[in-house]
Parts: C-alpha cells; sequence; structure tokens
C-alpha cells in the first residue's frame, strides 16, 4: 500500500474517468466530457440529484498548456450544483482574454518551474470554476476552494490573484498567486481522492467527534470553526501546506519575480513554516485518530516537513 499521498489516479478505480461504466460511457459518447466529474458526484453524495445531467447545461472553453486539457466552465451554474458544494452566493465570471491570459500564464508558470505541481494539477483537475459573488451579496469572496463532493472541479476568484492564504494579501494581482492557489486546490483534490479510497483515519473517527486543534494565526478571522480545526482538516492542511512552501522556496530561489511578489511569497513562506510544523506536532499527538496505514502517512508527512 502506498505511504505516501497519490499522485496518480489509479487505473480502473472509482476516480478513473476512463473506466468501463456505463454512466461514464455514456457522457463520453456523447461528447459530454465535462460532466464526467458530475457524475461521480452523484455517488458520492448519494441524493439523488442527476448532477451529471445538469452538467451538460454547463459550456466550457478548452484551456490549454503543456499538454494538459482543461475545462474552464462558462454560463450559469445550475442552481443544485452550487448549492451542493456552497456556491449558492456565486457566479461563474464572463470569461474575457485577460482572464484566459492570466489563467494560462499560471498553468504555464506552474509547468515550466513547478512540474511536479503541475503534474499534480493535470492528474487531479479537470475543470475549472471563476467565480464571482453575486450582484447584492455581501460577504467575504472565497479565495479558491473545492469540494470532495466534486472530484477533478476547483473554484477560485479573482482575490486569487491577490491573496496567498491564510493572511498574506498584496494590493497587486500576479498571475504566481494564482499558480499558487490552483495548486493549492489540486493537493486538496488528490488527499480527497486518497483518503476516500484508503482508510487513513481509524474506525469510529468522525469530523463531528474529532478533537481540535487549535489556529492561532486565525484567531483574527472571527469565525470558531476557522479557528479550531479537526484532525482530518489538519491533515488535509498539512499536506497543502508541504507543497505550498515548495513552490514558495523554488519561487523565492528565482530572479524574475518583482518587489511585490518577492515579498509577497516572502511573508507567506515565513509564516507557513513555523505553521506546517506545529500543524504536524499537534498530528503526531494524535496519531491514534488514525489507521495503520494512517500513522504511515504521517510518518511520511514528518519526513516531508523536517526536509523543508
Amino acid at each position: 500500500m502506498e505511504t505516501t499521498i497519490a499522485t496518480r489516479v489509479q487505473a480502473g478505480s472509482f476516480f478513473d474517468l476512463g473506466r468501463k461504466d456505463p454512466a461514464l460511457a455514456r457522457l463520453r459518447e456523447d461528447d459530454a466530457e465535462q460532466a464526467l466529474p458530475f457524475a461521480l458526484m452523484e455517488r458520492l453524495v448519494k441524493s439523488g440529484v442527476p448532477y451529471a445531467e445538469h452538467a451538460r447545461a454547463l459550456s466550457s472553453d478548452s484551456v490549454d498548456v503543456a499538454g494538459a486539457r482543461f475545462d474552464w466552465f462558462a454560463a450559469g451554474l445550475p442552481e443544485p450544483i452550487a448549492r451542493e458544494i456552497s456556491l449558492a452566493d456565486y457566479e461563474i465570471v464572463e470569461h474575457t482574454d485577460e482572464r484566459r491570459t492570466v489563467l494560462t500564464e499560471a498553468l504555464e508558470r506552474l509547468a515550466a518551474v513547478h512540474p511536479e505541481g503541475f503534474a499534480r494539477v493535470q492528474e487531479f483537475v479537470r475543470g475549472l470554476l471563476w467565480v464571482g459573488l453575486k450582484p447584492g451579496i455581501r460577504t467575504s469572496s472565497l479565495t479558491s476552494s473545492s469540494d470532495p463532493a466534486l472530484p477533478y472541479v476547483i473554484v477560485f476568484s479573482e482575490k486569487a490573484r491577490h491573496h496567498i492564504p491564510p493572511n498574506t494579501v498584496s494590493p497587486e494581482p500576479s498571475h504566481l498567486f494564482l499558480a499558487e492557489n490552483l495548486l493549492h486546490e489540486a493537493v486538496h483534490q488528490s488527499v480527497s481522492f486518497h483518503i476516500l479510497q484508503q482508510q487513513v483515519f481509524a474506525d469510529g473517527y468522525s469530523s463531528q467527534t474529532s478533537p481540535k486543534i487549535e489556529i492561532a494565526w486565525r484567531a483574527t478571522q472571527g469565525v470558531e470553526r476557522n479557528q479550531f480545526w479537526e484532525v482530518d482538516r489538519t491533515f488535509h492542511a498539512t499536506c497543502v501546506y508541504n507543497q505550498l512552501l515548495r513552490f514558495r522556496r523554488t519561487e523565492l530561489d528565482r530572479d524574475d519575480l518583482n518587489a511585490n511578489e518577492r515579498a509577497s511569497i516572502q511573508a507567506a513562506y515565513d509564516e507557513g513554516m513555523p505553521a506546517v510544523r506545529y500543524l504536524m506536532d499537534q498530528l503526531e499527538k494524535l496519531d491514534e485518530n488514525f489507521t495503520p496505514h494512517g500513522r504511515e502517512l504521517l510518518a511520511d508527512l514528518r519526513h516531508q516537513t523536517d526536509e523543508l
């Protein structure tokens, strides 16, 4: 069994979009490949909602980078899908030449400078949802997100060009920040795939009853659930931090960043290093919440963390 989070989708597994399956085959035959992730969503959510049929109404533009193709969704997001993945307050933004350029530059940066990161994006991302808050909605916009209920699809907003989570905000936009946020969500997807296919957490573990880990750097955000994380959320975050800190270190070692990009990425790197070490320490203290396989993953995470 793998002792690290998988970087490839296993052939023939639940998440293999090319496997022999009547529902998936029908979508492929109908040239509706953009709906394939939503067919998996139907089986994960088990609500009886035909998400794949709703997704057929989604149009998309192709974004092709370094041999990878991504479906950049356009038009309206069907309400049942939006509600299920907590996007009821959002709408898909208009596709413009500027947005296509920025998105392409971000993906090209990953492909050219972070080939392992781009390989993860290519493997675990098919659909791109660039969204914005609906008119009249008064709340802080998401930066980027993904939902285990919807494999292969990631969500981001204009904020992803300015914000390096959790706390670095740049006054100037950059495709480098968008690149990091795309990688961020691809890592979340890869971790979700692994958790859904392998028993990582001990029998009886539940997010609802999980021990809580205090997250001091989220203390100013007001929402209690962001200040105290469950074991599974902490595990996700530790996996993500390990990849993003490598992204940041690689960028900081380059000489083609402008002053604002360098300052922003340096600030995020300096904040992230103690954060990932803290999260790693907390997970090891709570290792009874993991299966033997989960503890093997923790050991690999410790090795990755110590190498940072």
